[in-house]
């Protein structure tokens, strides 16, 4: 069954991207804790944009994903672990999850800069190959997954860029021109982030309530005041 693609926000595509990559270079390690995917989501390396993600944000894209059936929760010893169903919801070979894990995490490349980006998940042959495998995402009939972007002024290959959030807005300078500012707006939320963060915020306050009144009670068990 093939779904309607959502538009996922950049907080989404990187939870996203966090999981098909350690997926991969860590498996030992994958299904991947809420930690580590909080870790991996703020790495200063291999990232672009870099971020600053809590607990409390990428726990919400993970809610959200989770209802595109993208994300799935394992339960495995003390917390709760969670891996991509990239493959399976979008219907594409593996080879493909790969370019799209890494535009993810690093914003547009060139096909060259795929390859070698792309080498500790899969050893492309050549960059035919890669051109190869992005030209099918671009062509899929279900709906293109990747773009090819105008060449920048003196380059001298075309950088591709994914459709997972939308269509990229035009870029005025070169990759990595500031960490925040890329192809997409940076902290835009997908109305599944919000809905999850407010589910969580409204927990939160049905903890803090029975907190109080459980300190309410053990001082007045104790004889002794809340403030003191």
């Amino acid at each position: 069954m093939t779904q309607a693609l959502p538009i996922l926000s950049l907080v989404e595509t990187r939870v996203l991207g966090v999981l098909a990559e350690k997926q991969r270079t860590v498996p030992d390690s994958y299904p991947l804790t809420l930690n580590s995917l909080v870790s991996g989501c703020n790495q200063k390396t291999s990232r672009n944009p870099v971020l600053e993600l809590g607990e409390a944000q990428v726990q919400a894209a993970i809610d959200s994903l989770k209802g595109y059936s993208l994300v799935a929760e394992t339960s495995g010893g003390r917390a709760f672990r969670y891996e991509h169903n990239i493959d399976r919801v979008l219907r594409i070979p593996s080879q493909s999850v790969i370019l799209l894990t890494v535009l993810m995490l690093r914003g547009p490349q060139t096909p060259g800069e795929l390859r070698i980006a792309c080498d500790r998940m899969h050893n492309f042959a050549d960059i035919s190959s890669v051109e190869g495998f992005l030209d099918e995402l671009a062509e899929r009939p279900a709906g293109a997954l990747v773009v090819k972007l105008a060449r920048l002024p003196g380059a001298r290959e075309s950088r591709w860029a994914h459709l997972l959030s939308g269509a990229p807005a035009e870029e005025v300078a070169g990759p990595g021109a500031g960490s925040a500012e890329g192809a997409y707006a940076p902290h835009d939320a997908s109305l599944g982030e919000v809905a999850a963060l407010k589910a969580n915020v409204a927990r939160l306050e049905a903890e803090l309530v029975s907190l109080k009144a459980l300190v309410g009670r053990v001082c007045s068990e104790l004889g002794i005041s809340e403030a003191g």
